[in-house]
């Protein structure tokens, strides 16, 4: 799964595009690429925006969960040391 490592945006995106453009001088030896081949191109741009859009909302929803887990955490040690707390006053009677 994608740990968020903000360097691994641009080379995805930089594979995509580099395939899309070695596919581009496979295809043909013109100097002037085809229509055809600016809209695959364009078509893989608006990929990789898209998924960089959805790894950006993953990584937003990755840091809430993480945040919700540090404060159940607290809540969690809080109640054992009120739990200590009550036990050693009730041992004391």
């Amino acid at each position: 799964m994608y740990e968020g490592d903000p360097l691994m945006k641009r080379p995805l995106a930089s594979i995509i595009v580099g395939c899309a453009l070695m596919a581009m001088v496979a295809t043909g030896c013109s100097n002037k690429p085809s229509d055809e081949e600016f809209k695959q191109l364009e078509d893989l741009k608006a990929e990789v925006a898209s998924l960089e859009r959805q790894i950006s909302a993953a990584e937003s929803e990755k840091a809430a969960l993480q945040k919700a887990i540090a404060d159940k955490d607290a809540q969690l040690a809080q109640c054992t040391k009120e739990k200590d707390a009550l036990q050693s006053r009730l041992k004391s009677q």
